[in-house]
């Protein structure tokens, strides 16, 4: 198998100083044949005087219909790859690349550079785009941050989209932070009963899977969508809503397992009031163990004044 390393972000956003450096690193480049595919020339020109240990190889590619299985199979075999960096388009779909990969490559890491300063406009203005380079790495850099950075909204554009990725953020002065955000919450979970607004069930949907242990024994309001399917037994369905992630072509919907005496006389596609204390169980729904709720009370409820949720 070829290892492939894959750099993903928009023009102008580090993500070449991010590889050169990379590449400089001793422990990392030890002398590997490797090739690095580059799919967009910015400002930032590599140095490969600077790599350590030699061996790289660079490919520019200009149009993505050129990426092809036997194109990137061809050219790594060319240079006797033994891995493969792809610095990628920050315009081109990841699934494009992902689906030309040679059978034998196989992605050790996903990386996305973002620059902290211009993300929120490309989030404003080019969200599909955008959304596009959140949901497959497995690290997150905003880069170029000060003390005037909205770390909050960083944490949230990841996290509406990918919950497992590890999110960094580097200051001007070179000094990286780990993310530690803590989401201020719109509801009291220390309450009796924590009352979750219709407006803020996209933040209590990724709260209560990033911190599924401060959530268990609590008990809940919230106004849901019943979704009926086979995938739960005859005493349980999915409470949820629909949310947008990137465009109206990209709505998911996105819910809990709701365990209720008289579930399956719940109308499918219909709107409840849900009262529920939170449980941790497994289930193949979560792949493993997730937040169940807990019904005390399942009563019909109005649609709520805008159906679709919004995380950002």
């Amino acid at each position: 198998m070829i290892p492939v390393y894959l750099f993903l972000g928009f023009l102008e956003a580090g993500k070449t100083a991010f590889v050169q450096e990379t590449l400089e690193d001793p422990e990392f480049n030890t002398g590997e044949k490797t090739l690095l595919v580059v799919c967009e020339e910015g400002v930032e020109e590599y140095e490969p005087e600077r790599f350590a240990g030699g061996n790289v190889t660079q490919l520019l590619v200009e149009d993505p219909d050129d990426i092809t299985p036997e194109f990137l199979r061809s050219n790594a075999s060319k240079v006797y790859a033994d891995r493969v960096l792809i610095e990628y388009n920050g315009m081109w779909p990841v699934q494009k690349l992902l689906d030309s990969l040679p059978v034998n490559w196989e992605i050790y890491q996903i990386m996305t550079v973002a620059d902290s300063t211009t993300f929120p406009t490309y989030l404003a203005n080019m969200r599909q785009q955008t959304v596009d380079k959140l949901q497959s790495p497995d690290v997150v850099i905003f880069n170029r941050c000060d003390k005037s950075t909205d770390k909050t909204l960083l944490h949230r554009s990841v996290r509406m989209v990918n919950r497992r990725a590890q999110i960094l953020f580097e200051y001007k002065d070179g000094s990286i932070e780990p993310d530690d955000t803590k989401d201020p919450l719109p509801y009291d979970l220390n309450a009796p009963v924590a009352e979750i607004k219709d407006e803020d069930y996209g933040i209590f949907y990724l709260d209560v899977f990033d911190r599924m242990k401060e959530y268990e024994g609590k008990t809940v309001r919230l106004k849901a969508y019943v979704c009926q399917t086979d995938k739960v037994d005859d005493d349980a369905f999915i409470a949820g809503r629909f949310c947008m992630t990137c465009c109206a072509e990209d709505i998911t919907f996105i819910g809990l397992i709701c365990k209720w005496k008289d579930a399956k006389q719940l109308g499918h596609r219909t709107w409840v009031n849900v009262t529920a204390r939170i449980e941790l169980r497994r289930h193949a729904i979560y792949e493993g163990v997730g937040p169940w709720l807990i019904a005390e009370s399942v009563t019909p409820a109005e649609p709520p004044k805008d159906e679709l949720v919004y995380f950002v």
